[in-house]
């Protein structure tokens, strides 16, 4: 029996000290193994270098292969529709059309307009649109018997739209052959210019100095040098139209050159020929006419 009971002590011994050794050798694993992730640097979740106690999980990846770079965002561009923008007028339905001093036949008329002809729309008051006319406010009857609203839509250009809002002001304003010019042609101002007095070449030198610092010569047969040519079927807002007239019809080269205006889309140009500035549409005896467009901005 002594030796049965030797040999089951001496099993149990075995047991113990496998054990023993076993569980040591596993903790000492887990130990590691903690010890080892909390020496790795947590995530930072704030861009000023503070580590934060956001229950938010992090995804980390697996391996640099499989790491895919963040997309660089590049500008949308600009959708077609949204490049163009409508540009709001009042036409005329009558002839003779007083635009008024006030909103109301009571006031004093300070000019007219034609069928056809155009003032930019400044909004409205009462039975009476708000426009401007020779540089100041000025009112036009909003009866539907005499005027109506017209839409040009055209690619927006903030250097045409200055310019042409430098033109606005000055519709009504007569038309003067010969009129002294803004400048010389290089920007050095001239003596005795008057800012109510034009013809059409003196017309589109003021609007092109202050609504684009852009000097334009002293007549039509020297701006239509100027800029670029533009093929008729790809006229834009903003460029300039030159047109031979009856006197000249039978020059050549520039000498065939007599008149000058701006194109605001639409078939409307925006000139002074022999009256007063005004927006009126291109003739069919103008087109005839037609010589060369320039881009000059």
């Amino acid at each position: 029996m002594t030796k049965i009971k030797m040999q089951a002590t001496a099993i149990a011994l075995l047991v113990a000290v496998f054990l023993t050794f076993g569980f040591a050798y596993f903790y000492s694993k887990i130990d590691n193994s903690s010890s080892t992730e909390n020496n790795e640097p947590l995530p930072d979740n704030n861009e000023d270098g503070n580590n934060t106690d956001s229950d938010t999980d992090v995804n980390i990846p697996e391996s640099p292969e499989n790491t895919t770079p963040p997309a660089t965002e590049l500008p949308e561009e600009e959708p077609e529709d949204e490049k163009k923008r409508t540009y709001t007028y009042i036409r005329s339905k009558v002839n003779g059309l007083n635009l008024r001093s006030g909103a109301g036949t009571s006031y004093s008329s300070v000019g007219y307009i034609n069928t056809n002809d155009m003032v930019s729309y400044k909004g409205i008051s009462g039975k009476w649109y708000i426009t401007e006319y020779k540089g100041k406010t000025a009112y036009v009857s909003a009866d539907s018997a005499y005027t109506e609203i017209f839409k040009i839509e055209d690619e927006h250009n903030e250097t045409t739209e200055n310019i042409i809002n430098e033109g606005l002001k000055l519709l009504g304003f007569p038309y003067v052959y010969g009129a002294v010019r803004l400048h010389d042609g290089k920007g050095n101002f001239l003596k005795n210019f008057d800012d109510t007095k034009y013809d059409c070449s003196s017309l589109m030198q003021y609007m092109f100095y202050y609504g684009a610092k852009v000097n334009l010569n002293v007549t039509t047969r020297t701006q239509v040098v100027q800029g670029n040519h533009v093929p008729k079927n790809e006229l834009k807002r903003g460029d300039l139209m030159f047109f031979t007239n009856s006197s000249r019809y039978n020059n050549t080269g520039v000498e065939r050159i007599g008149h000058v205006a701006l194109y605001l889309g639409e078939n409307y140009i925006l000139h002074t020929a022999s009256d007063y500035a005004v927006i009126e549409p291109i003739s069919s005896q103008r087109w005839n006419y037609y010589i060369e467009s320039r881009r000059v901005h």
